[in-house]
């Protein structure tokens, strides 16, 4: 667990040094930095997105998941919970908690790092992987909390949870989360970072939150297979 305890750090102490640089940027400043940064999280997506292994299990996890979130309706749910927050920091005015937090999660756990230096850690307490994340993340939490605000800080929350869970079952979870399987979460996770790009740039409306579900259909489809020898 030590690789995950430093990479909630990082993103700790970078997403605290990004609220501090927001309060200083002039709003029409503010306007730019987030077209610029909506236009990398398009690149971010496309570039996860590509690295499918099976394009038809990546289409049919979007809409199976789709489905469960809006059963769900995890978007929603995440909104009451940024508005109770946003009425207890008193900040009406800051960035929606709940875009900072989906977007800073997904770009801090969707890919291979995340899930391969999660395994390694658990498996062989090699954290070389999640050290190199972790200044990756720090980094990059700086520049999203300087325009999120405080919901990417709540991102090191899922961090903990998702690379703790990976790193705490890892001697199990090995056989499931296998090369094919970790290319199509990536490729999930990178159309989920696209639909939140086109949210940032006010050109759609997507429920990224309710689609969540869907990066973890490939661990279903491949437990089946194992199952039933498919």
């Amino acid at each position: 667990m030590l690789g995950t305890l430093v990479n909630v750090v990082a993103i700790l102490v970078g997403s605290t040094c990004g609220i501090f640089l927001k309060k200083g940027i002039p709003e029409r400043f503010k306007m730019v930095i987030m077209q610029g940064l909506s236009l990398s999280v398009m690149i971010i997506g496309l570039y996860n997105a590509l690295k499918y292994n099976n394009l038809l299990l990546v289409i049919i996890s979007l809409v199976i998941g789709g489905i469960i979130g809006e059963a769900i309706d995890i978007e929603n749910r995440l909104n009451t919970i940024s508005t109770a927050v946003q009425n207890k920091i008193g900040n009406d005015k800051d960035v929606n908690i709940t875009k900072g937090f989906i977007t800073a999660s997904l770009i801090f756990c969707v890919g291979a790092m995340a899930i391969v230096g999660a395994l390694k850690d658990g498996l062989v307490g090699d954290h070389s992987i999640l050290y190199a994340k972790s200044m990756l993340d720090g980094i990059a939490s700086v520049i999203f909390a300087s325009t999120f605000g405080i919901g990417v800080i709540f991102s090191s929350l899922m961090v903990f949870a998702y690379q703790g869970l990976i790193t705490l079952l890892a001697s199990t979870l090995k056989t499931l989360l296998t090369n094919p399987v970790i290319s199509d979460m990536s490729a999930i996770g990178g159309i989920l970072i696209l639909g939140i790009s086109l949210n940032m740039l006010e050109i759609k409306n997507i429920k990224v939150g309710n689609l969540l579900p869907a990066i973890f259909i490939p661990i279903i489809y491949q437990l089946i297979t194992m199952i039933f020898h498919i």
